[in-house]
């Protein structure tokens, strides 16, 4: 199991519709909004890295309202 954190940019005006599309895709855990210069705080939970990077690109960003996203690969210390 590979687990993560996408950070999410969203656009203005279209941020209600972007969340509840985000929170409907398979392999999230939890969508935490935040302030700053990020929107959101995606959790994400995949079986390896290229159902991860899938996820990411042909799940999340096409989203509408998704402006952009960083991911943040986790790892146990």
């Amino acid at each position: 199991m590979i687990t993560g954190l996408v950070l999410v940019k969203l656009q203005a005006g279209k941020e209600n519709q972007a969340m509840a599309k985000i929170k409907e895709v398979k392999g999230i855990s939890h969508v935490s909004a935040v302030y700053g210069r990020w929107d959101l705080v995606v959790d994400v939970e995949t079986d390896d890295l290229p159902s991860m990077s899938r996820l990411v690109i042909e799940k999340l960003r096409t989203i509408p309202g998704v402006a952009g996203t960083e991911t943040l690969v986790t790892t146990a210390i």
